[in-house]
């Protein structure tokens, strides 16, 4: 590795993501320096984090009920926009849940910072605008989910002769349930995830498939597919991240153990691939076989909304999003049923009226109308 010490800023710190990322970072002293964290009200963990990384910078709601003694020397706090663009800070890991990541992005991307993203609704809701301020200022985007990193690493040192991207899908822990069981899903079994450790919403997600629709969306914008050459498999074992057919009919597929900390740390070190003893290694003996199923759509009704209000575009994305993470959150909160989630999504999205040519100010306006619309559903 080269011996530059890379400054890092994490949106999300105390979640799954950032957690997550701050591992990696322990596992290479001196070649990462945490400049900045943001967070929500995860106040006590923000504060062990701060002080453990001597953070220079940090953001979180409602700060004043902690006092200023939790802070490192010299550590200040601001907002979430200003961490991601602190001077210091070289590469902003955003791993926000839903939307609260978008005006950080977009205000990192504005001041030339190159950002991992990990944090799949700002891209769904908003993708042309923040793939364009990509653009404009010259910066990289560099994918963490899982599967766009598989895509991502697939592409590297070909000419995108795409024939056609395949992403992949656990099925989630209801694969097999009875259809007419899916009604009394808890959300204690909904956060059961079969493979993956991550954080609530994505896992409750990941469950209703509507995160492999937002995968979709993110695969479109980031690799600038069609629609057509993006398909979905069910593969259970989550071995086989991604495949990439290119026009020869050759297939490069990116493997690995299920562990958000390897694609995390693809993106901290790349280009380089430095060796991380604390990583997973494939066993293929082990595994013994993998397979693959077709993705029933009737199945997971919210993979389906997420295609339709992505090709759609407009406005369309910014209030599925919305939608969903309102659901989610009844869901968890016991306020709705499971298979209530892609009614509520659906009849907002039914409900919506959309603006062509979106600037950001009209995503926001549709996610703040989507979000009184689903809170009114479920009155």
């Amino acid at each position: 590795m080269d011996g530059k010490v890379r400054g890092l800023a994490i949106l999300g710190s105390t979640g799954s993501i950032g957690g997550q990322t701050l591992e990696v970072v322990r596992s290479f002293p001196g070649k990462l320096s945490v400049v900045g964290l943001a967070a929500g009200h995860n106040h006590e963990l923000l504060a062990r984090q701060a002080q453990e990384f001597k953070a220079r910078v940090v953001s979180c709601h409602s700060p004043g009920e902690m006092g200023a003694s939790w802070l490192p020397p010299g550590c200040h706090v601001t907002t979430p926009e200003e961490v991601a663009c602190h001077p210091d800070v070289n590469l902003v890991m955003a791993a926000s849940v839903g939307s609260a990541g978008l005006g950080p992005i977009m205000a990192a991307l504005g001041h030339g910072k190159t950002v991992a993203l990990a944090n799949k609704e700002p891209l769904v809701m908003a993708g042309e605008l923040i793939m364009a301020e990509a653009r404009r200022w010259g910066v990289d985007i560099l994918p963490v989910d899982s599967e766009p990193s598989a895509i991502w690493q697939c592409l590297r040192g070909e000419e995108r002769d795409v024939s056609r991207v395949v992403i992949t899908a656990s099925g989630g822990p209801f694969r097999q349930r009875p259809r007419g069981e899916l009604a009394s899903v808890t959300p204690e079994e909904a956060l059961r995830h079969p493979t993956w450790r991550m954080g609530k919403k994505i896992t409750v997600d990941s469950a209703t498939l509507m995160n492999k629709g937002f995968e979709v969306i993110e695969a479109h914008w980031l690799f600038d597919l069609p629609w057509e050459k993006i398909e979905v498999v069910i593969h259970p074992q989550s071995v086989i991240h991604a495949m990439v057919e290119f026009a020869d009919g050759s297939v490069k597929a990116q493997m690995s153990p299920p562990d958000m900390r390897l694609p995390i740390q693809y993106a901290l070190f790349y280009p380089q691939r430095p060796r991380n003893g604390a990583l997973p290694r494939l066993d293929p003996v082990e595994i013994g076989a993998l397979t693959f199923e077709a993705l029933e759509v009737d199945r997971y009704p919210c993979f389906g909304l997420a295609l339709e209000a992505g090709k759609k575009g407009m406005t369309y994305p910014a209030v599925l999003s919305a939608a969903d993470e309102v659901a989610v959150e009844l869901f968890l909160a016991g306020a709705i049923g499971f298979t209530e989630i892609p009614d509520l999504v659906g009849d907002v999205l039914s409900e919506h009226h959309s603006v062509s040519t979106p600037s950001l100010e009209d995503i926001l306006e549709a996610d703040a109308w989507a979000r009184r619309m689903a809170y009114a559903w479920a009155r």
